[in-house]
């Protein structure tokens, strides 16, 4: 009994040994409350764990089974009437003490969080950020909104936005030929406008081709009769209905904000959606920029 004892203390020296040398300098004796709480209670888990460990170890090997049998029998196996181990029903109270104890009172729930900080922070600068542009030119919008899309647009639709020789959408054009008849043959998703997604197949043949080719010129002049079927959502001019429905005829700041809030299936595959990447502010200048960029 005297060898595993001192095994065990052998045993717990090395591991907190091993502990501390992993740790390194990250953790020193009383700089952070929170870092000696769990350094106890590592020490606390090896040390238990090490001696009931043994302590069963030690039981095997030197002591037998008694008690009473319990029927059943499977096979010729059946089980002892024994009780509880007393420290096995002891921890087991404890681990549920503690539990509660740490998701109610204990950390991190109620200590400093560095996540939490930065969340604030952040929070915080954005509001002064949205104040400090509450009356933005649109001379301003343009420059904020070409280095933002600098940053977020550019690796795919490429410094010029002209699409890397089309293999992102060419964003100096608000649409081709080919991708107005994409959109009417296959319809629209993920847009979130008030009149809801727009179904596939509106228009098909020579009524789609003559739709397609006024709405890629920039959508100028009278409508095609043919556009009667959009118009019912897009309205007479392809302006969208006050932001019911796209605005065919430019980048307006509604389009934008949809694009980049839901991701959107393109050329090269599927656009991300920049959700809680961007703010207010600067979806309606990178919207601004695209403007200018088209004219």
């Amino acid at each position: 009994m005297k060898t595993i004892v001192l095994s065990g203390i052998l045993l717990i020296i090395a591991l907190l040994g091993a502990t501390y040398f992993v740790v390194g300098d990250a953790y020193v004796i009383g700089e952070d409350n929170i870092n000696d709480l769990t350094m106890l209670g590592g020490i606390a888990v090896i040390t238990i764990t090490v001696f009931v460990s043994l302590k069963y170890i030690n039981q095997m090997k030197n002591e037998k089974s008694e008690g009473k049998l319990l029927d059943p029998s499977w096979d010729g196996i059946q089980e002892f009437d024994n009780k509880i181990p007393t420290g096995w029903a002891l921890v087991y109270i404890g681990a549920m003490f503690w539990v509660v104890w740490y998701i109610f009172i204990g950390y991190p729930t109620n200590q400093f969080s560095q996540i939490g900080q930065w969340n604030e922070e952040t929070i915080e600068f954005q509001k002064k950020f949205e104040k400090k542009f509450e009356n933005i030119s649109e001379e301003e919008l343009v420059s904020m909104g070409e280095s933002v899309y600098l940053v977020q647009c550019a690796p795919c639709h490429a410094e010029d936005a002209e699409g890397i020789d089309n293999r992102a959408q060419n964003l100096t054009k608000r649409m081709s030929k080919e991708q107005v008849l994409d959109v009417i043959k296959h319809g629209s998703k993920g847009l979130d406008y008030p009149m809801g997604e727009m179904p596939a197949g509106m228009a098909a043949g020579e009524d789609a081709e003559i739709i397609a080719k006024w709405i890629s010129s920039g959508s100028k002049g009278t409508p095609p009769p043919q556009f009667a079927a959009c118009a019912s959502c897009h309205g007479v001019d392809a302006k969208g209905m006050g932001g019911m429905s796209p605005d065919l005829t430019t980048y307006s700041n509604k389009l934008v904000r949809s694009i980049l809030l839901n991701g959107k299936k393109g050329i090269i595959g599927q656009m991300p959606a920049f959700k809680n990447r961007l703010s207010d502010t600067q979806i309606k200048a990178v919207a601004a920029y695209l403007r200018s960029k088209g004219e």
